[in-house]
C-alpha cells in the first residue's frame, strides 16, 4: 500500500490557475493533449512564468470540478488577478496527502495522480474523497531527485 497522511487545514484557501475543461473525463488521450497543450502555451507566452512571480514561485497541477465539468490547470497557491486565470476555492478540513518521489520533476504530479486514482482511494477506507477539487506539487533538490505531494480534501467515514 502507498504512504499516506492525513492533515488538517483550518481555514479555506484560493489558488489560481490556467486550465482546460474536459467534455468527457475517460478521454485520457484526448485529455492529456490538452493539458499538454495549455501548459506548452502559457509557459512559452509567460503567463504561468508572471503568475509564479506573484505568488511563492511553487507551481501546482489542479484537478478541480467546474461549472459542472472536469477541469485540470497549472497555477499557484493564493489569490491573483491574472487574466485567462480561474480563483479556486479549497475548503478547511482533513486532507489525504500522498507522496511520492522521482526523477522526473514533469511525469511525477502525473504519476502520483496515476496511483492515487489508479488504486490508493479504493484501499483508504477510513476517509472518502470529497473535492472539489485536489493539488499536486513537485519540488526538485540540488541533485536532481524530486518530491511531490498529492492533496485531497476528504470526510472521515463513520464506523
Amino acid at each position: 500500500m502507498t504512504n499516506y497522511s492525513i492533515k488538517t487545514i483550518s481555514e479555506n484557501y484560493k489558488m489560481t490557475a490556467f486550465g482546460v475543461s474536459f467534455d468527457d473525463y475517460n478521454d485520457w488521450g484526448g485529455n492529456a493533449a490538452k493539458t499538454a497543450e495549455k501548459k506548452a502555451e502559457i509557459t512559452e507566452n509567460g503567463k504561468l512564468a508572471e503568475l509564479l512571480a506573484l505568488a511563492d514561485e511553487q507551481e501546482y497541477q489542479i484537478n478541480y470540478i467546474l461549472d459542472g465539468k472536469p477541469w485540470r490547470g497549472f497555477g499557484v497557491m493564493g489569490e491573483f488577478n491574472v487574466e485567462g486565470t480561474v480563483v479556486l476555492d479549497f475548503l478547511a478540513g482533513d486532507y489525504i496527502v500522498v507522496p511520492g518521489t522521482g526523477a522526473d520533476q514533469n511525469r511525477l504530479a502525473d504519476e502520483i495522480t496515476g496511483k492515487v486514482f489508479g488504486g490508493l482511494m479504493q484501499e483508504i477506507t477510513d476517509y472518502k474523497y470529497v473535492g472539489p477539487g485536489n493539488s499536486t506539487f513537485v519540488k526538485a533538490n540540488e541533485s536532481g531527485e524530486c518530491y511531490g505531494e498529492m492533496w485531497l480534501r476528504a470526510d472521515k467515514v463513520a464506523n
